[in-house]
């Protein structure tokens, strides 16, 4: 079976795709590490060599960031490719500016303030008060730590934009959404669907940014259909 690569977003780690790894446990899996630099061009670099000669590649919010660099670097390597809760823009100044309060806070020592701010913003109203999920998503940001959350958002600040580059993707596609996100929305989702020829989009009910923990059931079943298209 295909190898599959999938690239956790922000502050996670191979938890954010628990669930799916279970699912897809029929072929290789391997989630990518994308904490050591501060550039999306280096991860990328990174990733590609450690992973399969050819694989399908999946990324959610920031790791849609990377395959997208991914894809550009190596097209002949991928196979196909799923984009989850993400975005092909580069950051608006007001994303620039709270990402520099966020590392400010990491870097003065306030590091475990950060995903207690951020958590709102990253699952469907919802599930603001769920403690079980806002646990775990603590417990990715401390497994993370302040160092490379620093490293993670300067790598995010210095992206490109993406959306030129969508026009030649030329492998099977998913372009996927959580109805709730408020991060990367489903109107940026039906933009890329648009630009990324044959691509299928699948915008998920009740679910936010985290939709593969959100909505495990949902998103697993997208993946698995995709990963054999």
């Amino acid at each position: 079976m295909e190898p599959i690569v999938l690239i956790p977003g922000l502050l996670c780690t191979e938890t954010l795709y628990a669930p799916q790894i279970v699912a897809l446990a029929d072929r290789p899996v391997l989630v990518a590490d994308h904490r050591r630099h501060d550039s999306i061009a280096a991860i990328a670099a990174d990733i590609l060599a450690v992973a399969p000669e050819r694989f399908a590649l999946a990324g959610l919010s920031m790791g849609g960031y990377i395959a997208l660099e991914i894809l550009r670097a190596a097209p002949e390597r991928v196979s196909r490719l799923a984009l989850l809760d993400t975005s092909p823009k580069p950051d608006a100044p007001e994303q620039g500016e709270r990402r520099r309060v966020l590392i400010e806070l990491a870097e003065t020592g306030k590091f475990g303030k950060v995903p207690h701010l951020l958590y709102p913003g990253l699952v469907d109203a919802s599930r603001v008060d769920d403690e079980t999920l806002k646990a775990t998503v603590v417990e990715m940001a401390q497994e993370t730590g302040a160092e490379a959350f620093v490293r993670q958002q300067r790598a995010i600040m210095g992206r490109i934009d993406s959306r030129p580059s969508l026009a030649a993707i030329a492998v099977p596609t998913l372009v996927l959404v959580g109805d709730g996100d408020t991060l990367t929305p489903p109107q940026v989702a039906r933009e890329m669907h648009a630009a990324i020829s044959g691509s299928r989009l699948a915008v998920i009910p009740g679910c936010g940014h985290l939709s593969t923990l959100e909505a495990p059931g949902a998103v697993t079943a997208e993946l698995q259909a995709w990963a054999k298209a």
